[in-house]
């Protein structure tokens, strides 16, 4: 009986495409770029009314004004002994300038040879619309599953804002999770990302007539320095620290060097008639699965202070950090937690066979070249894979667009997944 209704769901997954098309050009036809943001509470309703047309119950909250999260859960017949689950995404898209080529209107998705085409298509509304589509096809087969399904619409993932985050701080928890974002349809782990500024200040302002008596013989200012020339030397000792760790760390799949630290922003001075008196700079710092941004950012902290050591001026004005933020857009950081696949995980293995399954292929376990909200989910605890239709080459392009086979077989192997997760004992 209950392998016939799986059966059911992907027969009608075949054959009611066009659906799963409306629903997905449905979900990219809400304008939720972000940057600007705060444009997703209209996108978020109508995902509110679909899980709750689909029975389950809804929580939604603003993690800004005009951007809030909706989780709809739908409790299993035998929650406390079978396998829960979360599946992740983000309604929020990547921004569109004015004057990009785009052959359609980004926002009204169009099929084109096969390929969906639209702002979010990949990266992630083609996740999002299979993931639902599913869930309602679950639905309308009456199939009550023993284990839980909580479904989360997060925002702010495109600008570091962690809609997902305030989830886990809510409370949501399960077995299991998937980011259904971009990842080919394979079974990926992530390095992460945190931003910092590093600070230089003088505590003495001076006319920039002054400059004379602090760099030449007989000047009388030793203890005043321009603060953007002092910056260089952090940016140069930065550089030394990037290439050590390009040679002296390496994780499996990714290049030699992608643990990187990038000078992003510079900002210093007052205006022309003064010596620079403050220096601030934005760095962007990529680092391996295997790391956490806490033992990252005070590693890069010990070797510019003892840079700075080595500066006579530096030695007694050292420079101050701040880590990380809640969003580049309201106080200028993020920070996006990395992880790694527990390959022996009974849910990478229920994915991977589900993945084979319909595709007839071993799936591919390894990491992102990109970094997603799955880092706070398994900050939290959660065992976490990203797995998702649409290529990362796609994500954020000019003609943004998914292949529809793909999105239709990745629907099977959400179905299959989480039919047979939530009907496995705990």
């Amino acid at each position: 009986m209950q392998d016939h209704q799986l059966l059911n769901v992907l027969k009608e997954i075949e054959s009611k495409q066009e659906e799963l098309l409306s629903l997905a050009k449905t979900l990219i036809s809400f304008r939720t770029p972000s940057p600007p943001a705060r444009n997703t509470s209209e996108a978020q309703r109508w995902i509110e009314r679909y899980l709750q047309r689909q029975a389950f119950t809804t929580d939604r909250w603003e993690v800004y004004p005009g951007d809030p999260n909706v989780v709809g859960t739908k409790l299993g017949e035998k929650s406390n002994m079978f396998q829960s689950l979360i599946i992740n995404g983000h309604i929020d898209v990547a921004e569109v300038r004015p004057g990009e080529d785009w052959h359609t209107d980004p926002f009204q998705a169009e099929v084109i040879e096969g390929r969906l085409i639209g702002r979010g298509a990949a990266d992630m509304k083609g996740g999002m619309a299979a993931a639902l589509f599913v869930l309602k096809l679950f639905h309308e087969q009456d199939i009550q599953l023993p284990g839980d399904i909580i479904f989360q619409s997060v925002v702010g993932e495109e600008v570091g804002e962690a809609g997902t985050l305030q989830c886990c701080e809510r409370g949501y928890q399960a077995d299991f999770a998937i980011v259904v974002d971009t990842s080919d349809t394979k079974i990926h782990g992530q390095g992460g990302v945190i931003t910092g500024w590093v600070t230089i200040k003088d505590p003495n302002v001076y006319h920039d007539a002054m400059r004379r008596q602090m760099i030449h013989a007989g000047g009388s200012l030793s203890q005043g320095a321009n603060a953007i020339e002092k910056m260089t030397v952090m940016i140069e000792s930065l550089q030394v620290l990037e290439r050590h760790w390009a040679v002296s760390k390496s994780y499996p799949g990714y290049p030699p060097g992608t643990n990187t630290i990038n000078p992003a922003v510079i900002e210093g001075g007052r205006h022309a008639a003064f010596v620079a008196d403050e220096c601030r700079l934005w760095i962007t710092v990529h680092f391996y699965p295997d790391e956490s941004y806490e033992s990252i950012s005070r590693e890069i902290e010990a070797h510019l202070l003892a840079a700075a050591q080595a500066d006579p001026w530096l030695r007694n004005h050292p420079p101050s950090f701040e880590w990380g933020g809640r969003s580049m857009i309201e106080d200028r950081g993020e920070i996006f937690p990395a992880f790694e696949v527990d390959t022996e995980h009974a849910g990478v293995h229920a994915l991977a066979a589900a993945h084979q399954e319909v595709f007839c292929e071993d799936a591919s376990i390894g990491v992102s070249g990109t970094v997603t909200d799955g880092g706070w989910l398994a900050a939290a605890g959660i065992p976490t894979v990203i797995y998702g239709p649409g290529q990362l080459s796609e994500a954020h392009s000019i003609n943004e667009s998914i292949c529809v086979k793909e999105l239709v077989e990745f629907s099977k192997v959400m179905a299959r997944f989480i039919y047979k997760w939530c009907h496995q004992q705990k």
